[in-house]
């Protein structure tokens, strides 16, 4: 039976540390902290970050489940160090009693205060807000990179690229197309293209509406306000079969599309082309067969590589709808818990624009569903004994 790559993070925005294990992962697999600090110094980029990128200088540190570079397939124990720590020691001392620290009963519309608060019954909003963060997705980055250094053992590479931020959109793909058709006949072309968007201060492959989102940006932070966007996943040589049509819950599209999903902020996911396929004639919108050098392909791809919940040997293709960051500078009307008086919502340190980043962590989390689709197939205790598999039924 394969293994089931599974992860768990824990820590708050402003505690010590942020701690992640990662479990199931076959042993023998090359994994450095250099490699998983390189996606999170990604995550950290793009114009419009707020000024926690600037005190967090995030480098992680793997305890357990590595010796001399390999994985040993035990649980992988992963630590990043939070440097704000130490301005926020009282506040968020994980022993006492608590006295004399402010308790925040005003809750962000938009955010997980008010919910979280009624759910656990908090009389301070400060108990959500912790955990709430986006600060997690730094370890859940950091988890999900290990299987995706598995993905790339077999040649299939994540990569990403923005596709609008507010009003600023890419309507004429032809530029993005070019690009990508361009490192197509290359093993790692997804990661190719990401590549090129990380050259964009906002991972925009046109350079024309980078200008545009830039100001968008620019706009939005003098108004004290915050701006979304949608990204692009795609993930290239991936073979035919991984997934499952028989039950519902081992469809791999719908699986993608929780793990999009489930990051902050994030509340549209699609797979190809779905929401403009809603309005095509079917003969418009499914892709046909042909024969190139003696193997199957499709003339298009508008299913994003997906059909039935199976991956049909086509580049996997997501898009992310997130929404505009729910901390404003120039606040919207709120309540005050406490009191129930109508006020203004506080402000909590945030970002103007965070679809950059976002577009990254989209890249990592959609690497265990992928990971673990492929160990299903193909998998073994090891390294070694996956390979030999994969060369024999592929």
């Amino acid at each position: 039976m394969a293994l089931l790559i599974r992860y768990l993070t824990a820590g708050e925005s402003h505690g010590q540390a942020l701690i992640g294990i990662v479990e199931g992962v076959p042993a023998g697999l090359s994994i450095s902290s250099e490699y998983i600090n390189h996606q999170l110094w990604r995550r950290q980029q793009g114009y419009g970050r707020g000024g926690r990128m600037k005190i967090e200088t995030d480098r992680v540190e793997i305890l357990s489940g590595v010796r001399f570079g390999k994985t040993l397939g035990s649980p992988i124990t992963l630590m990043i160090r939070n440097r704000d720590w130490q301005n926020w020691t009282t506040k968020m001392a994980v022993e006492g009693s608590g006295t004399g620290i402010e308790k925040i009963t005003i809750p962000r519309p938009g955010h997980a205060d008010y919910v979280a608060s009624k759910k656990y019954g908090f009389d301070d909003i400060r108990n959500a807000i912790e955990r709430a963060s986006a600060r997690e997705t730094a370890m859940r980055v950091a988890c999900c990179i290990i299987p995706r250094k598995l993905l790339e053992e077999y040649g299939i590479f994540i990569g990403s690229h923005v596709i609008s931020i507010g009003s600023a959109a890419i309507t004429n793909r032809q530029k993005v197309d070019t690009l990508i058709k361009k490192y197509l006949h290359a093993s790692c072309a997804a990661y190719k293209v990401t590549e090129e968007a990380d050259k964009s201060q906002v991972r925009i492959l046109d350079s024309g509406i980078e200008s545009k989102a830039l100001a968008a940006i620019k706009r939005a932070k003098k108004l004290g306000d915050t701006v979304g966007g949608i990204f692009e996943v795609m993930v290239t040589g991936v073979p035919v079969g991984l997934g499952s049509y028989v039950h519902y819950d081992r469809k791999l599209d719908g699986q993608l599309a929780q793990a999009v999903m489930a990051i902050h902020a994030v509340k549209g996911v699609e797979i190809g082309n779905g929401f403009a396929n809603a309005a095509r004639y079917g003969s418009e919108v499914h892709d046909a067969f042909g024969v190139k050098n003696g193997k199957v392909i499709r003339r298009t791809n508008g299913a994003g590589g997906l059909e039935g919940g199976v991956t049909n040997g086509e580049m996997i293709v997501l898009h992310g709808a997130m929404k505009p960051i729910s901390t404003l500078a120039n606040p919207l009307q709120s309540i005050d818990m406490k009191t129930t008086k109508v006020v203004d919502a506080r402000y909590e340190r945030s970002d103007v624009c965070a679809v950059p980043a976002c577009s990254v962590i989209a890249e990592a989390v959609v690497a265990p569903v992928l990971a673990n689709a492929f160990l299903e197939k193909f998998g073994g205790d090891s390294i070694k004994e996956i390979q030999r598999r994969y060369r024999t039924n592929r």
